[in-house]
């Protein structure tokens, strides 16, 4: 198989700026299933199509920062 692995394809900072209070509720679940809880949560994410699409529904209330390849914890 040729998947592209994570360190390849780099990461998303996914950052939730405004609440989801009065919006339709696929946005919200939406951005749970981003995994981001609560206002100026951030979480990182791999940088895959899947996840832009998820980005890109609720963009209005994230913000998002592309990490380069190889940017990641060590350990």
């Amino acid at each position: 198989m040729s998947d592209v692995t994570t360190a390849e394809s780099g990461r998303l900072r996914i950052t939730l700026v405004r609440s989801t209070i009065g919006r339709p509720s696929d946005q919200e679940r939406t951005v749970r299933a981003l995994g981001l809880r609560r206002l100026h949560h951030t979480v990182e994410r791999p940088d895959h199509p899947s996840v832009r699409g998820m980005v890109t529904k609720v963009r209005h209330l994230v913000t998002v920062e592309e990490l380069p390849a190889g940017d990641g914890s060590v350990g």
